[in-house]
């Protein structure tokens, strides 16, 4: 299983720069679910299918749906011309080249192609529980406090704030004087 894992890393590696080096969020987020998927891959080549099982479900399905969600909420700018550029083939083509080398991966290490099968040992659920809400309880609850926090960070961005509208509990004095210094500086 030491070449599906090699492979798995390298694509996940790949994909996370790609992901980090991308200007555009939507083609971001595309290099974000393959390389999601290959870290399921590099569980499944080390034998924890069942934490592979929850990186699939839980990050590349519902975590990314949210991400979504969260660049749908931003408005960034006209729908129409953006997806014209979504739909261009060179948008799909990188993150399809990764995800097809992830699935020949995957069809040859289930098929035993390479280094006769799988092999290793089989975590279960219980002990991934056990370890997850053991010693590792703080770095999982850090990790859901900072998603939550990114959450709230990303709907407050992209909150759209008219003049005049008042913020919290503030009075609406600094924000009509803010709104008249916009049309102000725009006149």
């Amino acid at each position: 299983m030491e070449f599906a894992f090699y492979i798995a890393a390298l694509v996940a590696v790949l994909a996370t720069l790609r992901t980090i080096t991308h200007t555009n969020p939507v083609h971001a987020l595309l290099y974000l679910i393959i390389s999601l998927l290959a870290i399921a891959a590099v569980f499944f080549s080390l034998g924890a299918y069942f934490a592979a099982a929850l990186e699939i479900i839980v990050y590349a399905g519902a975590i990314m749906v949210l991400f979504v969600f969260v660049v749908m909420m931003l408005n960034l700018g006209n729908v129409q011309e953006q997806e014209r550029a979504w739909l261009k083939p060179s948008t799909w083509i990188g993150p399809s080249i990764l995800a097809v080398v992830l699935l020949a991966v995957m069809i040859a290490s289930i098929t035993g192609l390479h280094d006769q099968g799988i092999k290793g040992t089989m975590v279960d659920a219980k002990a991934v529980g056990i370890a997850l809400f053991g010693p590792y309880v703080l770095a999982v609850e850090l990790a859901s406090m900072l998603l939550l926090a990114g959450l709230v960070v990303a709907f407050h961005i992209g909150r759209e704030h008219k003049p005049g509208e008042v913020l919290g509990n503030a009075s609406a004095a600094p924000v009509k004087e803010m709104a008249k210094r916009k049309t102000e500086e725009r006149a």
